[in-house]
């Protein structure tokens, strides 16, 4: 189905009046870049000589990350740890200008931290070559949990959306949501999308993968299953939308007492990195539809958010200039373009 590009720019304009407020499990996406030097006499290993460490903003921190970039006001609310991962991550935020009130230093919490290593012989292009991940145990200490509902709540008072990111780190639970009232509610969960299912949420965005592991089989090429299981998905959550990514092939809108749409892949289906495209996918479609998109132009936007942020490598974003960019240059383009 077509989209109204003037409209969509319109949406994409309207970003930066839009205050969303963001719950979810802050990550650091540390990047260790090294060059290969030789390989070990000990054991058959490479040996790297570091030439830098850079850390990014992860999982919410992510999503977060992706709305300052766009333009909105976000009110994050997330739990770090005190230790240089979440002190990082605080650095980060403050230097961009956004608010840090909502974030919760707690001793002893580990901050999710992913650490990549990336390498290659000189003149060659680094790939990750190693990943090492550290966890916080949960779960939250009750003041922590306390304190967490306090502030979102303060938050969403102030906002037109409540985005929630939840990659399974402790920070969010169907229950602290339960307590939360705002009109616009999606959520992004890596592992429990179903426990929401009694939490007043709009609309979910998960990846064609997590479906499957959700209803434990297999969509491969069957459109026609996936179709049954978005729906089902749709009708057991009570959500108004449900919004599944599906990497190369694109996107499918569901909504209530209408069809499936499916939205053709943006730009080229050969990703560069696939890193945090879900943050940017969520980020956009909450705040197109804070700003008046219905269902399926949120949709647009985010994919073509998503085709942008793939051809990036790392932990990227996507900023409102490269979105109305590539509205812009779509609406010259020949009327047999599938995005429109």
């Amino acid at each position: 189905m077509s989209a109204d590009l003037t409209r969509l720019v319109d949406v994409v304009e309207s970003f930066p009046r839009q205050t969303i407020a963001l719950l979810g499990d802050f990550v650091a996406d540390e990047f260790v870049f090294g060059d290969i030097s030789r390989v070990s006499r000990e054991a058959p290993v490479l040996i790297l000589t570091h030439r830098q460490t850079q850390i990014v903003p992860g999982g919410a921190a992510n999503a977060a990350n992706n709305l300052v970039h766009l333009g909105a006001r976000v009110l994050p609310v997330s739990v770090v740890g005190d230790d240089s991962s979440g002190r990082a991550l605080l650095d980060y935020f403050r230097q961009k200008g956004a608010s840090t009130s909502g974030i919760l230093t707690v001793p002893g919490w580990t901050t999710p931290t992913k650490t990549r290593f990336l390498a290659g012989w000189t003149h060659t292009v680094s790939q990750q070559v190693l990943r090492v991940d550290r966890q916080p145990t949960p779960p939250l200490p009750q003041r922590a949990v306390r304190a967490l509902g306090e502030r979102a709540r303060a938050r969403v008072r102030r906002a037109s959306a409540l985005l929630i990111s939840d990659y399974g780190c402790g920070v969010v639970s169907p229950a602290l949501i339960r307590g939360l009232k705002c009109r616009l509610i999606t959520l992004d969960s890596r592992f429990a999308l179903l426990d929401y299912r009694s939490s007043r949420i709009t609309a979910a965005t998960p990846n064609e993968p997590e479906l499957e592991a959700l209803h434990h089989t297999s969509i491969g090429a069957d459109t026609s299953k996936l179709f049954a299981l978005g729906t089902r998905t749709l009708k057991q959550m009570k959500l108004q939308a449900l919004l599944v990514t599906r990497g190369k092939d694109g996107m499918v809108v569901f909504e209530r007492g209408r069809l499936p749409v499916s939205i053709p892949v943006y730009g080229s289906d050969q990703a560069v990195d696939v890193t945090g495209a879900g943050d940017t996918v969520i980020a956009v479609f909450t705040l197109a539809l804070a700003a008046g998109a219905t269902f399926l132009e949120a949709a647009h936007l985010a994919n073509y958010a998503g085709g942008i942020v793939v051809m990036k490598r790392g932990t990227s974003t996507v900023n409102r200039e490269e979105l109305l960019a590539a509205l812009r240059s779509e609406a010259t383009m020949p009327a047999a373009n599938p995005q429109r």
